[in-house]
């Protein structure tokens, strides 16, 4: 066992350092610029961000200069497209973590302004003031291009939260141009962005057109976004096709009063000039698009015609990004294998085989109708989290599917009574039926208080927004896998001889605290290498919208805030996998595919309906499911690498207890990591 540990070790250490090393390569254009990641100060705070320099440029040859960033949740990295493709151009780029984001951090002061710990007063100061404090800066770089009356040949691009806060920049640019006599922004393009908040700072389409300034401007609207470019007479819902260029807003951005075309230039009367794209995307494939990149490449190559004279004449669809992303894609695989190889050797050290337990497979289920059953049963166990996902995600408490859950809840909840009742004259199995029937009680009541009951309400405590209701949808999914269970050790199980300990639990205080310290020196080692790829290389763990990446140690106390919720929801997921695929006939990959459905399957069912009918029919299962349905494509891969690591290590252990300290461990560090958290 210890050979294959140190093997695993080797492997994921070889993919790490390949992944990272070739993903270091292409982030700088194949050594046509340097990477560096800056922060500066400002009156809000600091932000921070990843400095793309086209070699040759620098104070003696100052360039024109694009700052793009992110959308709500993420961090710099999401533009890799664009700060990528752009700067191998040779134009000096600065990829923005905007505040409370990534690297960056807001004054709680701040927030008062806009409502403190309100949800609105938590959620506007970020994207209102990040792209225009950035821009302060950038402008007074040596290396960044300026004209000959000052004003600053610089370009604004982000995607969602960030066109959102680009298209303020470029508004606040202009009043202040009013005054100073001083552009420091020459051009801008949004992406996913469109004036619906930018409007309750006063900045609707008809004042941002006349704060135009003759710039170049551009937006990028996808067809299937999620949340924008509506048409005012819409139905209720937004997950819906859409034709940004036929709006009002479309044409008033473009100067057009009838009709106007997708992907077409058009003159402006103050001497600009304007674009929108409409390429037949979601929100968030508009930052891992060939056909959005190049949009952006040929947005600045014709928006800075005027000082392209060191910029390098490659084709916008010439791109090399992807390999980025691939590359540290592979250093991810290698991750996976480096955090269960780490775990596997610590298990078979003298220390820490106290974790262990002995844990025999069952026999697998024989005869048609109790494989049917058997069949059906996982069916539920795996569709169920997807059949309430809109529910816990968008709906909250008191909805109708939450009132199903609450009166499910309320009836298992009686159930388990009677079965208390009913076991005290049991002849037969009587502990293990009194002890089932409590666990449906707890399970059932549990259950009925959750779907009740809003939890992660308290801003300033719950501090990370976005995760909010992907703790509420965990914590609700681990109430009904629990219920699930304990239903079924009463009615099937029990009799059958099955214990706690057939699932994977076992209550001996030693082997839960070295189970924990298995999990704690796994966890750092492994965050321990990707901070070291980090270092060494700008590199991190991803696949499109879901990383494994560095962080603040700030932003420690609010994953301790949520680390309990996670733990309960892995310790339920992680029981349920045991039970269900520690049989004989699931002893290969079979055992993981079905871990990973039990883990995953429910939501990427979900995905399926919803983005299906979307695409096929212009309307999406669930229209007003949006945010929501984009922070699932995230968490299937969560909930896979999960399943896989909770399978492998509980068959070392015997037990759940290794595999869900560290999953909890990992996985909400991934997720704290990766968007936004106000109060630090």
């Amino acid at each position: 066992m210890k050979k294959r540990a140190l093997i695993a070790i080797c492997i994921g250490l070889a993919l790490i350092l390949l992944g990272s090393f070739f993903a270091f390569l292409f982030n700088r254009g194949v050594f046509r610029t340097s990477v560096k990641r800056i922060s500066f100060e400002t009156s809000l705070g600091k932000l921070s961000g990843l400095l793309y320099m086209p070699k040759g440029a620098g104070a003696d040859n100052p360039r024109p200069t694009v700052i793009v960033t992110h959308g709500y949740l993420n961090s710099a990295e999401m533009q890799d497209a664009n700060a990528i493709e752009l700067s191998r151009r040779g134009y000096v780029v600065l990829a923005l973590d905007q505040y409370d984001h990534g690297h960056s951090d807001l004054n709680d002061e701040v927030y008062a302004a806009f409502g403190g710990e309100t949800f609105t007063g938590m959620w506007f100061p970020f994207w209102v003031n990040s792209m225009h404090d950035a821009v302060a800066y950038m402008y007074e770089q040596p290396y960044v291009l300026k004209d000959s009356a000052g004003n600053g040949i610089i370009g604004v691009t982000g995607h969602s939260m960030g066109g959102f806060g680009s298209t303020m920049a470029l508004a606040m640019d202009e009043q202040e141009f009013a005054v100073t006599g001083v552009r420091k922004i020459y051009c801008g393009l949004t992406e996913g962005s469109d004036f619906s908040y930018t409007g309750f700072m006063g900045i609707d389409a008809a004042t941002a057109d006349a704060l135009g300034g003759g710039r170049t401007m551009g937006k990028v609207a996808a067809q299937y976004d999620e949340f924008f470019f509506n048409a005012p007479d819409a139905p209720a819902g937004t997950v819906r096709h859409k034709d940004y260029v036929s709006t009002p807003d479309g044409l008033t951005f473009l100067q057009q009063t009838e009709s106007a075309q997708a992907n077409t230039w058009y003159e402006t009367s103050d001497g600009g000039k304007r674009i929108i794209y409409e390429p037949a995307q979601t929100h968030p494939w508009n930052h891992f698009s060939k056909n959005t990149t190049a949009n952006a490449v040929e947005f600045y190559t014709e928006a800075f015609k005027d000082y392209n004279a060191d910029i390098k004449d490659v084709a916008a669809t010439n791109q090399v990004w992807q390999l980025k992303e691939l590359f540290e894609c592979v250093a991810l695989v290698g991750f996976v294998f480096l955090i269960i190889g780490v775990a596997s050797l610590l298990i078979e050290l003298p220390f820490f085989r106290l974790a262990k337990s002995e844990l025999k497979p069952l026999p697998s289920v024989t005869g048609t109708g109790s494989k049917i059953g058997t069949f059906a049963l996982l069916f539920c166990l795996i569709l169920l989290p997807g059949v309430f996902f809109s529910a816990l995600m968008d709906d909250g408490p008191k909805s109708d599917m939450m009132n199903v859950l609450m009166y499910a809840g309320c009836a298992f909840g009686v159930a388990g009574i009677v079965g208390i009742i009913l076991s005290i004259f049991s002849k037969e199995n009587r502990g293990k039926l009194l002890v089932g029937s409590i666990c449906v009680t707890i399970a059932g009541a549990a259950l009925a208080v959750i779907a009740r009951t809003p939890m992660y309400e308290t801003g300033k405590f719950w501090n990370a927004l976005g995760i909010n209701s992907i703790a509420y949808w965990t914590i609700g999914c681990a109430a009904i896998a629990l219920l699930g269970m304990t239903v079924v050790y009463v009615v099937s199980k029990a009799n059958k001889g099955v214990t706690f300990k057939d699932y994977g639990v076992t209550f001996n205080p030693v082997k839960i605290l070295v189970s924990l310290l298995i999990a704690v020196i796994t966890f750092v080692v492994a965050y321990a290498v990707l901070f070291l790829m980090d270092l060494l290389f700008k590199a991190d763990f991803r696949i499109w919208t879901f990383a494994f990446k560095t962080f603040d140690f700030n932003i420690i106390p609010t994953i301790l805030k949520y680390l309990p919720t996670f733990l309960v929801f892995y310790i339920v997921s992680t029981a349920s996998i045991t039970i269900n695929t520690n049989t004989e006939k699931l002893q290969g990959i079979k055992g993981y595919l079905l871990a990973i459905a039990l883990n995953a399957g429910g939501g990427f069912l979900w995905l399926v309906h919803q983005y299906g009918k979307l695409f096929i029919t212009g309307v999406a299962a669930h229209p007003g499911s949006a945010l929501s349905g984009i922070v699932l494509v995230a968490m299937i891969p969560t909930l896979s690498i999960a399943a896989i690591i909770s399978r492998n290590l509980y068959k070392k252990t015997g037990n759940i207890w290794t595999p869900a300290f560290l999953n909890a461990l990992l996985m909400t560090t991934m997720t704290i990591a990766n968007t936004m958290i106000a109060f630090k």
